[in-house]
């Protein structure tokens, strides 16, 4: 229980309690969201960016598969009409799947296990431990679209299961995140084809990212899917996640 209590704290000060990051997150988003657009967060954790969203304008349909960050995300988005949270995952195909949990780091409980065992060779992981098991009910993004509509925006953030929630999406989407982790490099390639892969029958992405929630865009202009993959070479030495961003060229 004590575990269960640090981790969550840990995660609310971690998107609520740094300074300025609600104003920086807001003027990176407002790219993105306006005033009664959709957004998707999959894996939306205690709703640090639904807070942002929705302080845009936006609505917001938030999927997570942890108990303790759904009675976070209910207790204070819960009575919100504009916010529905979707207990559970996305994924390739619906059905239901095994989630390893971190108690003490619940920012890092995954789908995959591949993913998992990329980042304990990462030493900032050291500390990590995945103590407990749930099996979780899922669903796709199409699934997601059928009951909601196609979001503007849409951010997917599951410690290394982002190909296998891409894998679930049939078209493309104006805009979307998907994190990268350095130690888990091949995880981060294999999202990005899949990103390519949807835009090539819009006119492709072009992409940007985002290093270690700091909220702001690393590049001044938006790179190509060649360029990000050199400037991902270029971090892995530092070992410094963040997010990476796409959006259909104009």
């Amino acid at each position: 229980m004590l575990q269960r209590a640090y981790g969550i704290a840990r995660s609310l000060v971690m998107y609520y309690g740094v300074p300025g990051k609600h104003r920086r997150a807001k003027r990176l988003y407002g790219e993105f969201l306006g005033p009664g657009d959709l957004a998707f967060d999959i894996g939306a954790h205690v709703g640090g960016r639904i807070r942002v969203w929705r302080h845009l304008g936006a609505r917001v349909v938030a999927v997570e598969p942890q108990p303790d960050c759904l009675s976070v995300l209910r207790l204070f988005y819960g009575r919100d009409e504009d916010v529905t949270i979707v207990p559970g995952a996305a994924g390739a195909k619906p059905g239901r799947a095994e989630l390893a949990l971190s108690t003490a780091t619940p920012t890092v409980s995954s789908m995959s296990p591949d993913w998992i065992e990329s980042v304990t060779t990462d030493s900032s992981f050291a500390h990590v431990r995945w103590d407990q098991t749930l099996e979780i009910e899922v669903t796709t993004l199409d699934d997601l679209i059928a009951a909601h509509g196609v979001p503007a925006f849409c951010k997917i953030d599951v410690e290394g299961y982002e190909a296998d929630v891409l894998a679930g999406l049939t078209h493309p989407v104006p805009a979307l995140s998907f994190e990268y982790v350095p130690s888990a490099h091949d995880a981060t390639l294999e999202a990005l084809r899949h990103v390519e892969r949807l835009g090539s029958s819009a006119g492709g992405y072009v992409y940007n990212y985002s290093p270690i929630e700091t909220m702001k865009f690393a590049s001044p202009r938006w790179l190509d899917a060649a360029t990000l993959e050199r400037r991902l070479e270029k971090i892995r030495p530092r070992g410094r996640s963040g997010d990476i961003y796409a959006r259909l060229r104009n």
